[in-house]
């Protein structure tokens, strides 16, 4: 099997598990969010932990400890992280998996948006209109729900928040998700104490596997895009909000309007005219490469 094809199937996988996370999640219905939270993030820092110590990274976490700046970034990139979960944990114990689905589908615009907002990037027509489309698909749905997906909103700008620190932070991810959930857990571990009642044996192992849930797909996800490109990493992405739907509908029996489907429509043309722009960008970078 070639590097391209290990890296494709990783990444595969890393989508599959979260878009199927969902009916892991949908196990604990009748716990609190927020103690789901706080128990993904207890179990997060043992696997993380567990991680980093047997892939020789212990070193290079304390070294990174001891700059401040860095470790205040790392703990806003943890509340990030900490808000995107509780989001999505929320969603599904709410029945609303659909929306919490279309943040993932505009996570790429809200980060090319951000782009342009922190770092004056340059943003090309195609990608005006596809962010326009995206606007309007949640208009549409403001509209026609009566509300705003906030579930969505929420979930895409935590999640390019967080993306945007961590090209700031620019530390090993492993390290950095690391060091994330160890300084999140002194919170988790309060709540737990004060908060919750111990679960019962078979509940607590179930909501042990968070911590593999969450690490795994991010383990797979950097092997991938240390062996494929990124546009490719890019596109098989959309697997996991394409899952995401497919278990709410199919599997959770959640329902879906018509102003879902002219949303999910918006953002699929928002989507194709923002990887038009893309392909554009590296064709012309592959064309001044060979000239020069």
């Amino acid at each position: 099997m070639t590097q391209f094809a290990k890296g494709t199937l990783a990444m595969v996988v890393a989508c599959l598990a979260w878009g199927l996370s969902p009916l892991y999640y949908a196990l604990f219905q009748a716990i609190d969010p927020a103690e789901i939270l706080a128990h993904r993030t207890l179990w997060s820092v043992v696997t993380f932990v567990t991680l980093l110590v047997l892939s020789g990274r212990t070193r290079q976490a304390l070294h990174v400890v001891r700059q401040p700046r860095t470790m205040g970034l790392i703990l806003l990139a943890g509340v990030m992280i900490a808000i995107n979960w509780y989001v999505f944990i929320f969603s599904v114990s709410v029945g609303r998996v659909t929306e919490s689905s279309l943040g993932y589908y505009i996570f790429p615009l809200v980060m090319v948006l951000l782009g342009f907002v922190a770092f004056r990037e340059t943003l090309s027509a195609l990608q005006w209109v596809a962010i326009a489309l995206a606007c309007v698909a949640v208009l549409v749905l403001t509209i026609g729900l009566g509300a705003a997906p906030w579930l969505a909103l929420m979930i895409s700008f935590s999640f390019g928040i967080y993306g945007l620190l961590k090209r700031i932070i620019k530390v090993d991810s492993v390290v950095s998700v690391t060091l994330e959930v160890v300084l999140l857990l002194p919170f988790s571990l309060g709540y737990l104490y004060w908060f919750s009642d111990l679960p019962d044996p078979k509940t607590l192992f179930a909501l042990m596997f968070s911590g593999l849930i969450t690490a795994g797909p991010l383990v797979l996800m950097t092997y991938a895009t240390q062996r494929v490109p990124m546009a490719t990493v890019g596109l098989v992405q959309y697997l996991n909000p394409i899952l995401q739907y497919f278990c709410a509908i199919v599997i959770l029996g959640e329902l879906i309007t018509g102003w879902h489907v002219i949303a999910i429509a918006l953002i699929w043309i928002a989507l194709v005219f923002y990887w038009l722009a893309v392909f554009r960008a590296e064709r012309k970078t592959a064309s001044i490469s060979s000239t020069v």
